[in-house]
Formats: C-alpha cells, sequence, structure tokens
C-alpha cells in the first residue's frame, strides 16, 4: 500500500464509519496521546521501565495508531503526504548527504571502522 493509497482508505473509512474528521486541533491533541502510548511502549520494551501488569508491549499497534492520526491530518489539511515525504527524503539527502557518514559518534557507536 502507498501513502496515497492509505491517504484514501482513511478518508473512505473516515466517511463511512466515522461520520467525519474530528477538528485539526483535536486530531493534534490525539496524535500526542498517541505518541505517548507509543514512547510507553518504547520505554518498556528497549528502555529501563519494565510492563506493568496488565500493559501489552503492542508496538506495531501504536506505530498503525500514530500513522492514523498522521494520516487524518494529512488528508484534512489537503497534505498529499506522498509528495511531502518525496521532499522530505530529498532535502534530508542534500543537507545531510556526508553528515552522518562523517560522525564519529556514530562509528563509534555502532561498531564501525
Amino acid at each position: 500500500m502507498t501513502l496515497e493509497e492509505a491517504q484514501q482508505q482513511v478518508d473512505a473509512w473516515i466517511h463511512t464509519y466515522g461520520v467525519c474528521y474530528f477538528s485539526e486541533l483535536t486530531n493534534m491533541a490525539v496524535l500526542t496521546e498517541e505518541v505517548g502510548e507509543l514512547a510507553r511502549v518504547m520505554a518498556r520494551r528497549y528502555g529501563d521501565q519494565s510492563f506493568k501488569a496488565g500493559e501489552k508491549d503492542n508496538l506495531e499497534e501504536e506505530l498503525a495508531d500514530v500513522l492514523w492520526v498522521l494520516l487524518c491530518i494529512a488528508n484534512q489539511t489537503g497534505v498529499n503526504l506522498t509528495d511531502a515525504f518525496t521532499k522530505t527524503l530529498q532535502k534530508k539527502t542534500d543537507r545531510d548527504r556526508t553528515r552522518h557518514i562523517n560522525n564519529p559518534k556514530l562509528k563509534d557507536e555502532h561498531g564501525k571502522e
């Protein structure tokens, strides 16, 4: 599935089951909430915290929830994420073409050289 197809599927779902999009500001708040839930799972899976009784190790679900809300925000604000992502990838490539390769901290940390 492409980003464009994902945006179309979210839009179809919203108009079939969701009645309408939440307001942009509400979706921003929902995105913040979902990122917090993702952060909780990351802290427990990869950080120093452990899962509490009843908590799920549901990284995939939390990542998908973040993506869902991003797709909603893109749709309701008229952003084509395929175009936007392509531009961001080019911007990062132009800006960081040698930055990370020449960063001794990354070479040391990841066992390179």
